[in-house]
Parts: C-alpha cells; sequence; structure tokens
C-alpha cells in the first residue's frame, strides 16, 4: 500500500510552534500508515520537566481548513457524548484546530500509544463492533452544521449518481439506495472510516483509541455498520458469518441501529466498495500510479462488489 510522502518540514515545525506555542524538539517518528495525510511522533519540549509526546499530522493541498476543522468537531462531539476512545485534536489559544503550512491542513493531537487493532482476530472484531455501537450512541443527539465538503460516503446514497464505469453501473443498486435513504429511521454524525488501521489496541489487546476523523459525515448508522461489518470479517465479503458476528456484537452493545438484514448489510457494502472503486478509477484518469498491492487489493474489492449482489 502507497503511503502519503509529506515530509515534516523546518517550515511546518515553525507554524506549528507559532499557532501552538509547541516546540518540536529532536526527531519525529513517522508513523505507519496515511493514504492521504502523514502523522508524526515528536516530543514537545516547551513546557518544564519531561517532554510530551504529541502528533503532528500533515495533510493533502486539496483539503480545506473548513473541512478539516468540521470533522474535527465530530471527534469533539464523540468525546463529550462519553466516548473516551475519541482521540480530539488541541486547540490553539484562538480556538483552532487546524492551521495551514505550505499550503497544506496542519493539526496537532495528544500522542496515544498502541498499534493497530487486528482485522480478522474474532475478538478484537467483537470489541471494534461494540466500540462501534458506543460511538454511535455517542454521536447520536450530536447536533452539527452541514459538512462544508460532500463526503465521499454519502455520494450516490440517495441513488443519484451515474457511474460511467461499465462495472460499476447497477441500476439495482441505485434504487435500493433511494428507497433505503427514503425510509432511514434516523441520521446523525459518524466516524467515516471506521476500521483496523484507524483504532489503536494497547498491550492487552483493550482497544484505546479512535483516530483518523476526515471523513466524518452524517448519514444512517446502518451505513457505517456494514462498512465496519466488511472490513473486520477479511475485506472483502467472503466469511459472511464473520461480519454477522460483527453485527450482532454490535446489536447486542445497544448501537443506533435497531436491525440490520443480509440484504441491507450487503446492499449497504456494496454502497462502499463502489464508492472506493470510483475515486481508484477517477485516480488512475488522473495520472495517479498505484503499485502491485494497490491493484491487487482494488481488483478483489471489486470481485466483492460483484459477489455481494443479492
Amino acid at each position: 500500500m502507497s503511503f502519503a510522502e509529506i515530509p515534516l518540514s523546518g517550515r511546518i515545525r515553525a507554524i506549528v510552534r507559532q499557532a501552538w506555542g509547541v516546540e518540536l524538539g529532536g526527531d519525529a517518528r513517522r508513523l505507519y500508515g496515511g493514504e492521504e495525510s502523514a502523522a508524526y511522533h515528536v516530543n514537545d519540549t516547551s513546557g518544564a520537566g519531561s517532554p510530551r509526546a504529541v502528533v503532528v499530522r500533515v495533510g493533502p493541498h486539496w483539503r480545506t481548513s473548513e473541512e478539516a476543522e468540521w470533522c474535527h468537531a465530530v471527534a469533539r462531539c464523540a468525546a463529550r457524548g462519553g466516548l473516551a476512545e475519541a482521540v480530539v485534536p488541541l486547540r490553539t489559544p484562538e480556538g483552532r484546530t487546524v492551521v495551514r503550512a505550505e499550503g497544506r491542513p496542519v493539526s496537532l493531537w495528544p500522542y496515544v500509544e498502541g498499534g493497530w487493532a487486528g482485522e480478522t482476530d474474532a475478538r478484537q472484531a467483537e470489541r471494534a463492533a461494540r466500540l462501534l455501537a458506543r460511538l454511535h450512541r455517542a454521536l447520536s443527539g450530536a447536533v452539527v452544521p452541514g459538512r462544508p465538503v460532500v463526503a465521499d460516503l454519502t455520494v450516490g446514497l440517495r441513488g443519484e449518481v451515474a457511474y460511467a464505469h461499465p462495472a460499476l453501473r447497477d441500476p439495482e443498486l441505485d434504487a435500493w439506495l433511494a428507497a433505503f435513504s427514503r425510509g432511514a429511521r434516523r441520521e446523525h454524525p459518524l466516524h467515516g472510516d471506521y476500521y483496523h488501521g484507524n483504532l489503536l489496541v494497547d498491550a492487552h489487546g483493550r482497544l484505546v483509541a479512535v483516530l483518523d476523523w476526515d471523513e466524518a459525515l452524517v448519514a444512517p448508522p446502518e451505513v457505517e455498520l456494514a462498512g465496519a461489518a466488511l472490513e473486520f470479517s477479511g475485506e472483502f465479503g467472503d466469511d459472511w458469518a464473520a461480519c454477522r458476528r460483527f453485527v450482532d456484537a454490535y446489536l447486542a452493545e445497544g448501537g443506533t441501529v435497531e436491525e440490520l438484514d443480509d440484504t441491507d448489510m450487503a446492499q449497504l457494502m456494496r454502497h462502499r466498495l463502489r464508492r472506493e472503486a470510483a475515486a481508484y478509477t477517477s485516480a488512475v484518469a488522473r495520472g495517479v500510479s498505484h503499485d502491485a498491492e494497490d491493484i491487487d487489493y482494488h481488483e478483489r474489492r471489486m470481485a466483492a462488489f460483484a459477489s455481494l449482489r443479492p
């Protein structure tokens, strides 16, 4: 998988010092992951006593500060709603969570020790499902303004998008999504990219952090539940029993989704897969190159899009 190559330059360090009053001392360690953004573990040496570990996150040029601030506000809503695992950005003295440096959005976060959650570990999957239920409860009463930039996962959710690529055309799915959206019981803010790479596990196997809120959106919670079930059951929809166990654990924990049958789950998974594929084909059209691992992953996800058709 290709990760964003964005250095933590001297200019970015200086902007962080000016905006937050944080002196980034010593070497910076690039944290694993980040297809669009790069995150660095650095020590804040500005205070007295032992240095404080922080994370500097540098985003892509095209992401606006307004969009990033909105997503950060959703993270704060989750924390205020009682989700202790929600990692929220640090504010500047003026109350901002984003500054621009070298044309990129830069944010500062507390550092949380941990590693990525296992994507196929059955125990971790159950814990992730129960954490998602608590996340949804924490966000269920949040009231936020409209998202400044439309979230990709909401595109086509009402069956309104015409896909140019033949493999992505599916009028039956379009009609199903339109009917689902009209009949949705509720909508509220969601994390938007709930998968193992955005969760941290401590040395005891406990889920301790929910990271990366860049894809936050407002939508029916079934959309996120189905996508998460796909991610925590092998990513390609070929272990339906594991998908079902994830959903059942979420329901047992009392999430905001009341029920999710197999057809709904499959169609919402396919919506996510189609949005990913549309982004991939758009990137190819722009001249973006992908390595062999990226190509294989895309082809397997496309196969899942077809095989999951009810």
